[in-house]
């Protein structure tokens, strides 16, 4: 097993798809191992009371996971053809934290994420999982926006 490790942090947007083009030519590049990890989104189903049936829970929550599981592996088979060790981690939180606790539990020596590039009004609103994941990583932090 290699002590290279990097992590690529992904939610399948245009922005996590370059930087997993990124990931996979540092892997290569550095015959490091590539973790591919996803944080899975918690679904919230309300109904006309604003109450969750447990029973819509569960089943958002295992459709959201065998969509993820899909996506991963068709990165998992894109890594494979470009002769890169990789492997899929699932998990699940506050996405930045659950990236940096990810990339630490596995002693990652990078972490790349993408960015989508917003300013102003909506990155106060949607805040920015890279940024939090920049100020808090323990290891570099290579962010990638989309073309």
């Amino acid at each position: 097993m290699t002590s290279k490790r990097i992590v690529c942090a992904t939610d399948f947007s245009r922005a996590s798809l370059a930087a997993f083009r990124y990931a996979l030519e540092a892997a290569r590049r550095d015959d490091a191992e590539l973790t591919i990890l996803h944080v899975l989104p918690s679904p919230v189903p309300l109904d006309v009371t604003g109450q969750v049936s447990v029973r819509m829970y569960e089943e958002m929550e295992a459709a959201i996971r065998k969509l993820a599981d899909r996506r991963m592996e068709q990165l998992l088979r894109r890594a494979r053809r470009a002769r890169v060790r990789a492997r899929a981690l699932l998990l699940e939180g506050p996405a930045s934290e659950a990236i940096v606790r990810g990339a630490r539990d596995i002693g990652a020596r990078l972490i790349v994420i993408g960015t989508h590039g917003r300013s102003g009004l909506m990155r106060f609103l949607a805040g920015s999982v890279a940024t939090r994941v920049v100020a808090s990583a323990r290891c570099p932090v290579v962010t990638v926006r989309s073309q």
